[in-house]
């Protein structure tokens, strides 16, 4: 059980290490392609649990619905929108277009 776990985790730690600079992938997105379909919520906690100082690009997953999934204001929401900026990802009135900026793989 514990290896599968660890299995499950490298798969969606291989899948974020995956996308592009200047681009997005929702956390269903991140599932699918981990061979891990439905768990999203899954993907979130992995994401959540990432050591302080990692190199993945953590930062590239957020919702469905083109959003930042920490609440607006706090610390970690701000890091988050500001390294998406510094990408070239645009946010209006707290969102961004996954349209545009959505990874297609």
């Amino acid at each position: 059980m514990v290896l599968r776990a660890l299995h499950n985790k490298e798969k969606i730690w291989q899948v974020v290490h995956q996308i592009p600079q200047g681009k997005v992938a929702s956390y269903g997105q991140i599932a699918r392609l981990a061979g891990l379909p439905g768990y999203a919520r899954y993907v979130g906690y992995t994401m959540k649990m990432l050591p302080a100082g990692t190199k993945l690009p953590w930062f590239r997953v957020a919702n469905s619905q083109g959003r930042i999934s920490f609440k607006p204001g706090t610390t970690q929401y701000l890091l988050q929108k500001s390294l998406l900026e510094k990408e070239g990802v645009v946010f209006v009135k707290g969102k961004f277009s996954l349209k545009q900026y959505g990874w297609e793989n």
